[in-house]
């Protein structure tokens, strides 16, 4: 199966795919490092020039549309199942982001389904393994044509461009006077916990909880609700913690708990960025042209955007 949905969705890049560069990474979750390598050899056997893979294959969803923008990328594959639990009888996937950084449009992942009905071969360098456990570069020559193979820290890029939204001094300032509690749940948040949560802004090492990615998130379920983050939920109850933070699997998606185990609806958080925006550097030069939700969340955001005067988007949600 993986072998036929990655050929189809390199076919699915049509004039694109030869001597593209491309972005692999994912959530840590069981049978990622095994579809690594297979999308690693399929990509040399189909002419992509070029893959960033992320150092122990560990990279966020977000840190993959950071990657891709920075490096003006074809795209990226992302292995994940998002929020949906893993393990060797549990949940896999695997997405395809386009050149912006985001999702690809309906067009594309129609063309890999087309492409999923008359499939007759893949395409596959058989004997190519690349070792993921350390930075570096590898060079290879398949078929006449150069293939570059660069492994990558999984948080540098994205520890950037958060350094460029957000103003740390001030984060770190706070986080010196204030006791705050982030559980990654055994997802691929957890690297980017340790560098900027802890190593960045200075918090004390435990104001993070669940950092080590696992195959089967330690036996959770990776999703920041109040039942599957319920240990977080309980330490906030104890008021020790002004705020606290649980990400799920792919690390796309939060939840946030007030002081006493008060819950912050995320749509209703993202509504509160917004109407503060101008306390976001990256905002204060740009500005906000318009906002977007999904269209099953609350309509928080809404009334901010009408209050502003600001184009509201409203998106679809789902798995294509």
């Amino acid at each position: 199966y993986t072998e036929n949905f990655v050929q189809c969705t390199l076919a699915a890049l049509g004039d694109e795919l030869v001597g593209s560069h491309l972005a692999v990474g994912g959530d840590g979750r069981y049978y990622m490092p095994e579809a690594i390598q297979i999308i690693v050899r399929m990509c040399a056997a189909n002419g992509v020039a070029k893959l960033k893979v992320a150092q122990e294959g560990i990279m966020s969803t977000p840190a993959i549309s950071c990657v891709i923008r920075k490096y003006a990328l074809t795209g990226g594959f992302i292995l994940t199942a998002s929020h949906n639990p893993g393990g060797p009888t549990a949940d896999f996937g695997i997405k395809f982001n386009c050149f912006n950084g985001g999702p690809t449009p309906e067009s594309f992942t129609t063309g890999i389904y087309q492409r999923s009905q008359t499939i007759s071969e893949y395409r596959t360098v058989r004997d190519l393994s690349v070792d993921l456990s350390h930075k570096h570069t590898e060079n290879y020559t398949v078929d006449g044509h150069p293939f570059t193979v660069e492994v990558v820290d999984s948080v540098d890029d994205y520890c950037d461009l958060m350094k460029s939204v957000f103003d740390f001094s001030l984060l770190k300032e706070f986080v010196s006077h204030q006791s705050i509690l982030v559980n990654a749940m055994h997802g691929v948040m957890g690297p980017y916990v340790n560098r900027i949560i802890l190593n960045e802004l200075g918090a004390p090492p435990n104001s993070a909880v669940g950092c080590k990615p696992l195959p089967d998130f330690g036996g959770g379920h990776p999703d920041p609700n109040l039942t599957y983050a319920e240990s977080l939920v309980k330490s906030m109850n104890s008021g020790t913690h002004v705020i606290g933070v649980a990400f799920d699997g792919d690390g796309d998606r939060n939840m946030i708990i007030g002081r006493s185990g008060v819950f912050v609806n995320p749509s209703d958080s993202v509504a509160v960025i917004a109407d503060n925006y101008d306390c976001i550097p990256y905002f204060k030069t740009g500005g906000i042209k318009g906002v977007a939700r999904s269209m099953p969340t609350g309509a928080a955001l809404d009334r901010v955007a009408d209050g502003r005067g600001w184009k509201l988007y409203e998106v679809p949600t789902g798995w294509k």
